[in-house]
C-alpha cells in the first residue's frame, strides 16, 4: 500500500514508568505486589464532574453510561494518598529530575514553573476519579537519521501511573502513583515502519537513562492515526514494539473501509430508524440461550444497511463489531444483526418473523439488543449513535489494541474539559534542576564503543541494552577482559540460574573478583562457572579460587587425557581429528574448569595424533 496516497499521519505517546525509589505524590515504594498479598479492600463509585466552564468531558460522560462499583486492593506498602483519603505530598524530586533528564536528551525546553493538573478519569483506574499530571518540557526533535526529514516532540509530562486492573471491576493500588513519563510527538510519521522506528528510538533514549523500569507493562505506546478524509483516532496500550507497524497497517485498513462504507451508504440513500421495535414476543420460543434469558428484546432497523454491517473492516472485525462496542458501554455483552443471522441459536423462521415484525426488507439490516430493560434501552441509543456516525465515515475516538493488532472502541476522544488545576500540590521551579543535569550516553553510542573493544556486534548490543551494563563497566575498570565480562553476564549467569544455582547470592564484588582472577592468571576462564557455583553455595571467594585453581597438574592432565582417549579409542580411529570437539567436553568436565581450555586442547591433539600414528 502507498501510505502517501492515503495521506497517513501518525504520532506517538510513549508512557514509561520511572525507576524512582518512591511514588510521585507519597513516599510509598514503587514495587509491585502479588494480588493475594492485599491486606484490605474497599468499594467506590466514580462520577464525572463539571469543568471550571461548567462542561462535562464527553469521554467521562460515556464511562458513566454503565454505573459500576469499583473494588480496590490495599497493601502494607500503600497509604492514604492512594486511597484518596489524604492530600498528595509534594512532587517527587527524584522523578522530576529523571523526567527533565529525558527532556534534555531529546533537546527540549523545560517549563520554568511546573504546575500539577488533574485529568478526569472515571474508568476505575484512579480512586480519586482523576490522574495527576504535570507538563515538564516542550519542543524536542527526532533526529533525521531516525526519521527522514526529522520530526517534532511536542511535550513531555510527568504523571502518576494508574492502578493495576485485577478484573473488570477490581483494581490493585500497588501500581497507582508510580511516576510515569509521557512523551508526545507531532503527527510527523507517514508510514507504519516510521512509527515503529520512532517508538524504538524513544524507547532507547529512555533506557539510556538507566532510571526506567523494565519488563512487560512498564512501557506502553499510544498511537494517533488519521488518513485523508478521516479523523484522528487514538489507539491505546500497545506494549510490544514489534506490533506497532501492524497496528498502524490495520487501522489504516479500518479507516479506508469505513470511508468506503460511508460512500456506499450515501449512494444507497440509507438511513437510521430512530424508534426501536419491541420484538420480545418473536423470540418467546427461541433456542438461543442469550435471547431466552432476556427480559426485553428490542430491534432497530437500519434501512439499506443490508450486507454492510457484516462487512469486514479489519482482521476479525466488522462494522457490526463497532456497533456492538458502543452497546457494550451499557453493560451488555453485544448485539445480533441480520447480516450474521441465522446463527447463534436463531432460526431462519425467526429471522423472517423479525423482518415482518419490524417492517424490514432484505435490503435493510435489523439490529437486535437483548437483556435487562434499562440496559437494553441504553444500548439501543448507543447503536443509533454509532449508526449515524457511519455516515460521517470515521469517528474521533479512543480505541484499545486487541491481540494481533486489530482494535476495539473504548470511548470518545477526551477534550479540554477533563483538565483542571491541582490545588493541593505547589508548583516547582525547574531552573536549578535543569542546570545540574548531566546527559547520559545514548545506548547506540555505547554499543559502538563496545564493538570497538572487539565484542561481537550481537553481544555488544545485548550487553549495551542489558540491566547488567553498569556491572559490566565496573568489571572493565577492574581489568577484566571485555569478552569474558560480557559472556559471564549475558550467558554464564543465566545458565547457572537455569540449573538452579542461587546466583542472586553472589555479590557484584564477588563476581568481579572471580573475573579479575581470570584476568591476572590466578584462575582459568573455564573455571568461572564452578567458582560462581561455590560462591553461590556460601564458599568465600578466596576459598573458591583456591579450590578451582591448580587442582590438576600437567602430569595429572596428561593422565586424564590418556584415560579419556583410551576409553574411546575406536571413536578416535573412526573420526580422526574430528573427535577433538566431543572429547574436549569430556576432559573439561573432568578437570572442572581448573585448566585453561587451550592447554587441554593442545594435550588432546597430541594424544589423538599418537593414537592415529600407532594405528
Amino acid at each position: 500500500m502507498d501510505y502517501k496516497t492515503v495521506g497517513l499521519k501518525a504520532g506517538i505517546e510513549i508512557h514509561q514508568q520511572l525507576d524512582s525509589r518512591t511514588k510521585l505524590f507519597c513516599r510509598c515504594p514503587t514495587s509491585l505486589r502479588e494480588f493475594e498479598e492485599h491486606t484490605d479492600e474497599y468499594f467506590r463509585f466514580l462520577r464525572a464532574t463539571e469543568s471550571e466552564m461548567g462542561e462535562i468531558d464527553e469521554a467521562a460522560r460515556e464511562e458513566m453510561k454503565n454505573e459500576r462499583r469499583f473494588c480496590y486492593y490495599t497493601y502494607d506498602t500503600t497509604c492514604l494518598v492512594e486511597d484518596d483519603e489524604e492530600p498528595p505530598q509534594p512532587l517527587n524530586p527524584e522523578a522530576l529530575t529523571i523526567s527533565l533528564t529525558i527532556a534534555k536528551m531529546l533537546g527540549m525546553s523545560p517549563v520554568g514553573q511546573i504546575h500539577t493538573m488533574r485529568k478526569l478519569v472515571i474508568d476505575g483506574s484512579n480512586t480519586s476519579g482523576f490522574q495527576r499530571t504535570a507538563l515538564v518540557a516542550l519542543d524536542g526533535a527526532i533526529p533525521v537519521d531516525v526519521l527522514p526529514g526529522g520530526g517534532g516532540i511536542e511535550t513531555i509530562c510527568l504523571e502518576e501511573e494508574a492502578a493495576q486492573r485485577v478484573d473488570d471491576h477490581t483494581f490493585s493500588l500497588d501500581r497507582l502513583g508510580i511516576p510515569l513519563v509521557e512523551i508526545t510527538t507531532s503527527p510527523c510519521m507517514k508510514t507504519p515502519e516510521e512509527v515503529q522506528e520512532v517508538a524504538g528510538y524513544l524507547g532507547m533514549v529512555l533506557r539510556s537513562t538507566g532510571k526506567v523500569k523494565r519488563g512487560l507493562g512498564t512501557i506502553r505506546q499510544d498511537i494517533n492515526i488519521s488518513i485523508s478524509g478521516g479523523a484522528r483516532v487514538e489507539i491505546k496500550g500497545v506494549q510490544e514494539l514489534d506490533l506497532i507497524a501492524e497496528v498502524v497497517r490495520r487501522e489504516v485498513r479500518r479507516q479506508e473501509n469505513l470511508l468506503s462504507i460511508r460512500d456506499e451508504l450515501i449512494r444507497r440513500g440509507a438511513g437510521v430508524r430512530e424508534e426501536p421495535v419491541d420484538v420480545t414476543h418473536v423470540f418467546s420460543a427461541t433456542s438461543s440461550g442469550i435471547l431466552k434469558k432476556a427480559d426485553r428484546i428490542l430491534a432497530l432497523v437500519l434501512p439499506f444497511f443490508g450486507g454492510l454491517v457484516g462487512r469486514e473492516i479489519q482482521p476479525g472485525r466488522r462494522l457490526g463489531s463497532e456497533l456492538s462496542d458502543y452497546a457494550k458501554k451499557c453493560g451488555l455483552g453485544g448485539i445480533f444483526h441480520t447480516d450474521e443471522l441465522p446463527g447463534y441459536g436463531v432460526t431462519p423462521e425467526e429471522v423472517s418473523e423479525l423482518r415482518t415484525a419490524t417492517g424490514a426488507s432484505d435490503r435493510d439490516c435489523v439490529i437486535i439488543v437483548a437483556g435487562p430493560e434499562k440496559k437494553v434501552h441504553c444500548a439501543v441509543l448507543q447503536v443509533i449513535k454509532r449508526a449515524r456516525l457511519a455516515f460521517e465515515g470515521i469517528p474521533e475516538e479512543t480505541r484499545r489494541m486487541l491481540e494481533g493488532g486489530s482494535t476495539s472502541y473504548m470511548r470518545p476522544l477526551p477534550g479540554a474539559a477533563r483538565m483542571y488545576p491541582e490545588t493541593d500540590v505547589e508548583p516547582v521551579y525547574s531552573r536549578g534542576i535543569w542546570g545540574a543535569i548531566q546527559v547520559p550516553e545514548l545506548i547506540t553510542k555505547r554499543i559502538g564503543r563496545l564493538k570497538d573493544l572487539g565484542l561481537d556486534p550481537g553481544v555488544a548490543e545485548h550487553i549495551g541494552y542489558s540491566e547488567q551494563y553498569p556491572l559490566f563497566e565496573k568489571a572493565l575498570n577492574q581489568g577484566v577482559p571485555p569478552a569474558l565480562a560480557a559472556r559471564t553476564l549475558t550467558s554464564t549467569v543465566k545458565e547457572l540460574r537455569r540449573e538452579g544455582v542461587a546466583v542472586d547470592h553472589i555479590s557484584d564484588d564477588e563476581l568481579i573478583g572471580a573475573l579479575a582472577a581470570v584476568g591476572d592468571g590466578r584462575a582459568a576462564k573455564e573455571a568461572v562457572p564452578e567458582i560462581l557455583r561455590l560462591i553461590a553455595g556460601g564458599t568465600p571467594l578466596a576459598d573458591a579460587l583456591e579450590q578451582c585453581a591448580g587442582r590438576v597438574s600437567v602430569q595429572d592432565l596428561g593422565d586424564i587425557v590418556r584415560a579419556v582417549v583410551r576409553e574411546r579409542q575406536q571413536f578416535v580411529i573412526e573420526r580422526g581429528m574430528a573427535s577433538l570437539g566431543p572429547l574436549m567436553g569430556v576432559v573439561m568436565a573432568e578437570v572442572r574448569g581448573s585448566v585453561d581450555g587451550k592447554v587441554v586442547s593442545d594435550c588432546l591433539k597430541d594424544e589423538i595424533r599418537r593414537i592415529l600414528q600407532e594405528t
